[in-house]
């Protein structure tokens, strides 16, 4: 499986007091074990960053997401983000602005989400998106 991991579960992931046992967390542990791809993007990048202040767990992150593949948007992801975001928003799903960007990464590139934000599982209800819920997809 090919998975882009959400701020949501990278920052789970990295805080000192999150219990290894949530299912998000296994399940990005199982995939790195695994050698499963798992992709990121630079918006990801940032939101984790930003939530971090100690330089030591801001270089930690770094050093790690170096050895990730990025997707990066070109303007058509943009332009199909915003078309996503209008469509859903009739369907009465509320997405903001970055969150329907990865969403159209994932859908472009063929990527699993993994997420703990449950605004996407209604994504997934009315589009392509693939998202792992639970401890599997």
């Amino acid at each position: 499986m090919r998975l882009l991991v959400d701020t949501s579960v990278w920052s789970l992931a990295f805080r000192k007091n999150a219990p290894s046992t949530l299912p998000k967390i296994r399940r990005l542990a199982q995939a790195l074990r695994d050698g499963e791809q798992v992709y990121t993007t630079g918006l990801i990048l940032q939101e984790l960053l930003q939530g971090f202040s100690e330089p030591e767990a801001r270089d930690a992150i770094r050093v790690r997401f170096q050895a990730l593949p990025h997707v990066v948007p070109d303007a058509r992801d943009y332009i199909e983000a915003a078309a996503l975001r209008s469509r859903l928003g009739v369907e009465g799903i509320r997405l903001g602005t970055i969150d329907a960007l990865l969403a159209q990464l994932c859908l472009r590139h063929e990527l699993t989400l993994l997420t703990t934000d449950l605004s996407f599982n209604r994504v997934a209800e009315v589009t392509p998106l693939s998202v792992v819920r639970g401890g599997a997809t």
